[in-house]
């Protein structure tokens, strides 16, 4: 990621973080829409449910110029990711349904360096968070 891009992510979440509700609403609407079979794997409130997303997202994109401080915590996630039962293919769905909400919040704003950038940036966290996720089965390979 270069400093352009994590200055265009950063200002752009700027916009987002007031109608955050309304975001969360509409990336898990999306994100069921596009995949259904991921709905069992969120058994508790959905409005709490997004306040995390959104809290997490917050996290990582206002970290992005000190990524290696939040690095440990993405891999936890990534480990949890594989406690609660999700799939790798869900990560790409999740990455579509960042982007469409992204495009629905932001609307002209979302522009083609905007869109890039924040795919960069899903695509970087989202493949720290799966290598994790694949560091017990890389573990449990050798021990076998």
């Amino acid at each position: 990621m270069t400093p352009q891009q994590i200055d265009l992510v950063q200002s752009s979440w700027e916009k987002v973080k007031p109608i955050s509700e309304q975001a969360a609403e509409l990336f898990y609407g999306r994100l069921f829409e596009l995949d259904p079979s991921l709905k069992p794997l969120f058994k508790g409130d959905m409005k709490e449910q997004g306040k995390k997303l959104m809290a997490t997202l917050n996290l990582a994109v206002t970290s992005l110029t000190k990524l290696e401080d939040i690095l440990p915590a993405v891999q936890d996630l990534g480990r949890r990711h594989v406690k609660y039962g999700v799939p790798d293919e869900s990560y790409q769905t999740v990455g579509e349904a960042l982007l469409w909400t992204l495009q629905q919040g932001l609307a002209e704003a979302f522009t083609d360096e905007v869109k890039q950038a924040w795919t960069i940036t899903y695509v970087t966290l989202s493949n720290v968070m799966l290598d994790a996720a694949h560091e017990s089965d890389a573990s449990a390979a050798k021990a076998g």
